[in-house]
């Protein structure tokens, strides 16, 4: 956990695999390293930041603020872009090739062309607001009031509209969330709806005057509660869940702690793999829209963001899993669990396991099967066997002929 006392109300986060981007409600920016240790620290607006953007570098940053501010600038350099509009501007989004692009291609409206001068180019309107933009390879999707578009920046053509469902809910409440899982995948959770769309080339003798590229969904399916934010792992997801539920006290619904699942998309349906209820400050009081999730996507990290604390969730490993068995009080289990990934495991010794899960006998009283595991754990170390039959000696278990038998065999 990350416990933010001191930054403010989060407004929106950003991150590389090196260092994380967070805005606050009163238009400040830090840069903090993966520990949580402010680095840096910009006064953008007196008003909230609404959304940062990073390059895939990490080189340049593109922020928009509450006022009508947008700006672009490197963090290394004194390049900036700055602009002023005469109304809030909820999104904002860098090309991933930022720092290589010849044509530093951001917002989905200016474009720098070979004069280095800024063209604004106007992709779509009237449809509402534009809450989310996820921009990967040439494809930017962007959701607003009516659904989700695909626009393929190499041919400067809008390829789909995927409309929205849940159309009952507030989009401002319940937001659209946006991943893309690879350069033509793209994952839509919508209230409590969740698309996967995949990116295809169309066979060109069916083009005549249709875009080049198509989508095909390939997996929909609803969910249990509503979606606060998506992120891909492997080929299952990991899934940002805001939870309303009723009381057996109240005739309303109340807000439960957030929710952080696995589930394995199928063609019309979801398995659940795991599920953890996450404890941060003020739950009782936040919305869907508060919370969001980011990944890292070479560190298998995942953030929660909400508007006090920022969770960082990785995924499990077998050391994981020891802890987990060892906390339970499952030491033949995690013992067993040792022997066989004992080359993977770094902070457990299956020796140091074994002679948990004999103590753990021992105070049971069972000194039977303690003798028992002793030839199994103890192995050629006289210093322990020693030990063990001086203890088994101090309790008065060396009458027993069979502990004898099992210590001294």
């Amino acid at each position: 956990y990350f416990w933010l006392f001191y930054l403010g109300r989060l407004q929106g986060l950003c991150l590389t695999c090196s260092f994380l981007a967070l805005g606050t409600h009163f238009g400040k920016v830090f840069l903090l390293d993966i520990q949580g240790n402010v680095t840096q620290k910009f006064e953008i607006s007196s008003v909230k930041i609404n959304q940062i953007s990073l390059d895939e570098s990490g080189e340049h940053v593109g922020i928009c603020s509450e006022d009508g501010k947008v700006q672009v600038f490197g963090l290394y350099t004194r390049e900036g872009f700055h602009e002023n509009f005469d109304c809030p501007i909820k999104v904002v989004a860098l090309h991933p090739q930022f720092t290589r692009s010849n044509y530093k291609q951001f917002l989905l409206l200016y474009e720098r062309n070979w004069l280095n001068r800024w063209k604004m180019s106007l992709l779509h309107e009237g449809e509402g607001s534009i809450s989310n933009i996820q921009w990967r390879a040439n494809l930017i999707a962007w959701a607003n009031n009516v659904g989700v578009k695909i626009y393929d920046i190499s041919t400067k053509q809008r390829i789909t509209n995927v409309l929205r469902d849940n159309v009952s809910l507030r989009p401002d409440m319940y937001p659209c969330s946006l991943c893309w899982k690879d350069n033509t995948t793209l994952i839509v959770g919508w209230g409590t709806s969740i698309k996967i769309c995949v990116v295809k080339e169309r066979n060109p003798t069916e083009m005549r005057d249709l875009p080049s590229r198509y989508v095909e969904i390939v997996s929909a399916f609803e969910t249990e509660f509503f979606i606060s934010g998506l992120a891909p792992l492997a080929d299952q997801l990991v899934t940002l869940f805001f939870v309303k539920e009723n009381s057996d006290h109240m005739d309303e619904e109340f807000r439960a702690r957030p929710r952080l699942d696995i589930i394995q998309p199928l063609p019309e349906g979801c398995e659940e793999i795991s599920s953890d209820a996450l404890t941060v400050r003020n739950f009782q009081d936040n919305e869907c829209r508060d919370y969001r999730l980011e990944h890292s996507e070479g560190e298998s990290l995942f953030y929660i963001i909400s508007p006090k604390d920022i969770v960082v969730a990785k995924e499990r490993d077998q050391d994981d899993h020891i802890d987990w068995l060892l906390e339970k009080k499952k030491y033949e289990e995690a013992l067993m669990a040792a022997e066989i990934s004992f080359k993977n495991i770094k902070r457990h010794d299956v020796q140091k396991i074994g002679m948990s899960y004999i103590n753990h006998l021992v105070e049971k009283g069972d000194y039977d099967s303690a003798a028992r595991k002793c030839q199994k754990v103890l192995g050629k170390n006289m210093e322990l066997w020693e030990n063990e039959v001086y203890r088994f000696k101090t309790i008065g278990q060396l009458k027993s002929s069979q502990h004898v038998h099992h210590l001294t065999k």
